[in-house]
């Protein structure tokens, strides 16, 4: 059975060499993880960039793990005091935010949306002056497979919905339809690569960084340890063994009570109460997965 997981790379490309920063930043709304996580309990995060193990520590105990090395020196870094660096993530935001300036999308322009705080005002900018025909046309070529595939290894392709250009719009309007620019950072980052920072500077908690595949680790831990877990886009690209694997692992290590966040580029079956993709200001996921971890099971996890 197959339990690998193309995140062991350490690589978007798959191929070989020293693992990298992929993410100098987390393009996920910790506001989810708050709202659904008990303060004052233990919680299990994967570190990517560090923000939200940095935003956690505030009111949890955060145990952060990566398979990354390379990724999870930097997080440990980032919550020593150390500066953001550019991920590989961030050096091709910025290749396609070049390419959309001539579609419209110059950086005035872009700032001027982003200090819009009406959602409706928001929506009428977003289709009069960003949402062009050039914008699409763009997109699609930026999102489609041909692409894509210059730069993602298959597993991590495979995850995407067809018309992922498509996709991306949709959800970018659903955002601005529902949330004001002026105060969504995530929406600040990810058009303008600006807001590298995280969180404010704040006392925190136990914050330990474990380098370690995350269904490996949580099956050697105590039995009810986490009362919160949030996973990321870990099972994006992952074979059915390792989702299993994982799936159980989580289970194992749950206390009573305990709640399992999962993202997701995949789109939706259908409507789901558990997914709250609507209301991560991050804009891009398609499914932001928030249920009890004895809800979990075959065929319930995205």
């Amino acid at each position: 059975m197959n339990t690998a997981t193309p995140w062991a790379a350490g690589r978007f490309d798959g191929c070989g060499g020293k693992p990298q920063v992929l993410f100098g930043r987390m393009y996920e709304d910790a506001a989810i993880e708050r709202a659904a996580f008990t303060p004052g309990t233990e919680v299990f995060c994967i570190a990517s960039a560090g923000c939200t193990a940095l935003e956690l520590a505030a009111r949890h105990d955060v145990t952060a793990v990566d398979i990354n090395a390379a990724q999870l020196a930097y997080a440990k870094a980032r919550a020593a005091g150390a500066p953001p660096v550019t991920g590989s993530a961030e050096r091709l935001l910025a290749v396609g935010r070049a390419l959309l300036a001539p579609c419209g999308w110059r950086r005035a322009r872009v700032e001027t949306f982003l200090d819009l705080k009406e959602p409706a005002v928001q929506l009428e900018f977003w289709r009069r002056h960003l949402d062009t025909r050039r914008f699409r046309l763009a997109t699609d070529m930026l999102f489609s497979f041909t692409g894509l595939r210059m730069i993602y290894q298959w597993p991590l392709l495979a995850a995407l919905p067809v018309h992922f250009g498509r996709v991306i719009r949709r959800r970018l309007e659903r955002c601005f339809a529902r949330h004001p620019n002026r105060t969504n950072r995530y929406a600040r980052a990810l058009l303008l690569g600006a807001g590298a920072e995280c969180a404010p500077r704040v006392e925190r908690r136990t914050l330990r960084f474990v380098h370690s595949d995350a269904a490996e680790y949580l099956e050697s831990c105590p039995a009810g340890r986490f009362a919160g877990f949030t996973l990321s886009n870990i099972l994006d690209g992952a074979p059915s063994a390792y989702r299993a694997r994982l799936m159980a692992a989580v289970r194992h290590a749950a206390a009573p009570g305990a709640v399992a966040i999962l993202r997701s580029f995949a789109e939706p079956l259908g409507h789901d109460p558990a997914n709250r993709a609507a209301e991560d200001r991050s804009i891009l996921w398609g499914i932001v997965d928030v249920r009890p971890v004895s809800a979990l099971h075959a065929g319930v996890w995205p």
